[in-house]
């Protein structure tokens, strides 16, 4: 007879020692009559799949994925906004009073809809927020030369493939939570501060001074107080807020249309794509979902309160 093959005996199920033992406890740091490698036949019992996988509806994604949508249409908006008053197709002093009346109507919507749900605070007349805006406005008023010529001895190219990344850098990492009205998380901060240096190297390419002020003012508002108000619109107005994800997305599509008619079509095709194909694509891609759970997982403490 031949020898029997090496290592035939790994694939072998483990065995107890002998058959005089107690039975095998799920228990760590006991000594029992068990090989190390001993698999009991109730090993299995506690497997589970797919325990905490969600079932995504269509129509509940599509109205949680507007917050993506809103937030591009933003990005996009601000770059027209630039286009146009790089070439100066825009005065300076049109930008920067719309910009006040739309900080005035931003202010009435916040304290209408926070008077219903908390103790009144009042944005408009508020003294502490007229003192913030006027030394924001001052900051911005009196770093507008400096920032002008920040960057004179750059060349375009250079600004604009930079803008696009710090861009790309502030919608990946914009945080879309929508119970976050007003604490900036780490990753919030992070998208923040690519949202600034891509307006200050944009600013950096105007052509007088208060162009600057004005493209600063308008970047402050859009960046930093208009993603409050659009948080607080999905919390408390889920319609409004699907109202304005339609203005915003036609008012980028109408922005480019005489700069690029390519942008404008692609203005209106990527929220549409982000808005109702990726809800279909992330559906069925959840038949694939294949998380298992059993007795090697951590084991989770019971606290007695």
């Amino acid at each position: 007879m031949s020898a029997p093959p090496a290592f035939s005996h790994l694939d072998q199920p483990s065995k107890p020692i002998n058959n005089n033992i107690t039975p095998w406890q799920k228990k760590l740091y006991i000594n029992q009559d068990y090989a190390d490698d001993y698999v009991d036949k109730t090993f299995l019992i506690e497997f589970q799949k797919n325990v905490n996988v969600r079932i995504y509806v269509y129509w509940e994604v599509v109205s949680e994925s507007i917050v993506v949508t809103q937030h591009f249409s933003s990005i996009l908006i601000f770059i027209a906004l630039f286009i146009y008053l790089y070439r100066e197709s825009v005065s300076n002093y049109h930008l920067l009073y719309t910009s006040l009346i739309g900080l005035l109507i931003g202010s009435l919507i916040w304290d209408s809809i926070m008077s219903k749900h908390s103790p009144p605070q009042p944005l408009v007349l508020n003294m502490k927020m007229v003192r913030s805006v006027i030394t924001f406005a001052l900051i911005l008023y009196f770093l507008s030369p400096v920032l002008r010529t920040l960057t004179k001895d750059t060349s375009s190219d250079t600004i604009w493939a930079l803008t696009v990344v710090f861009f790309i850098l502030n919608l990946a990492f914009h945080d879309y939570a929508a119970n976050n009205l007003t604490r900036i998380s780490s990753i919030g901060s992070i998208s923040m501060n690519a949202a600034v240096l891509a307006c200050v190297l944009l600013a950096s390419r105007l052509s007088s001074d208060n162009a600057v002020f004005a493209f600063l003012v308008v970047a402050l508002l859009w960046f930093a107080l208009f993603p409050l108000l659009r948080r607080l619109l999905i919390i408390h107005s889920k319609p409004c807020s699907i109202v304005l994800t339609i203005i915003m997305v036609i008012l980028a599509t109408v922005a480019f249309f005489p700069i690029s008619k390519a942008v404008s079509l692609l203005c209106f095709s990527l929220p549409f794509f982000i808005t109702f194909l990726c809800p279909i694509w992330l559906i069925w891609i959840q038949r694939y979902k294949n998380e298992i759970h059993g007795p090697w997982d951590e084991a989770t403490p019971i606290v007695h309160k």
